[in-house]
């Protein structure tokens, strides 16, 4: 989403952060083989893995779940927000380019599961941020 956003010139416009729903990688940085994927189309993997927290939906205006499993588990941590209200949503509703309804965890597969997140990603980043362009976002 960051490397988007800088193309097309909205960084000001923008704080962006990923959090995960478990705890296991919290202070890790991201794994050698989506920064390798992600350096075939340069971009810059940044960050340290955190838990996303209740307070987190009352900071953000929008909260993404990759998959039905983390959304169940952001529904709980959103329940837990005293005034929850960032838009929470599954981030395939976003893609454009692909028919996939959720971002398939690449963690146990090779380097061509990384590949095809970042090209669901790109799609739903891309659409996301054309509808936030044009003030048509659902």
């Amino acid at each position: 989403m960051r490397h988007i956003i800088d193309s097309m010139g909205l960084s000001s416009e923008f704080e962006i952060d990923s959090a995960g729903t478990a705890g296991w990688h919290i202070g890790k940085r991201p794994d050698s083989r989506m920064i390798a994927a992600a350096e075939k189309r340069n971009i810059e993997m940044k960050g340290r893995a955190r838990q996303v927290n209740p307070d987190d939906f009352a900071r953000y205006d929008w909260i993404f779940a990759m998959d039905q499993s983390n959304y169940d588990d952001l529904l709980d941590v959103r329940d837990r927000c005293p005034n929850p209200t960032a838009r929470l949503i599954l981030f395939c509703e976003f893609c454009d380019e692909h028919e996939e309804d959720e971002v398939p965890d690449p963690y146990y597969g090779g380097p061509d599961g990384f590949e095809k997140g970042l090209d669901l990603i790109e799609d739903g980043c891309t659409s996301f941020l054309t509808l936030w362009k044009n003030k048509d976002l659902p």
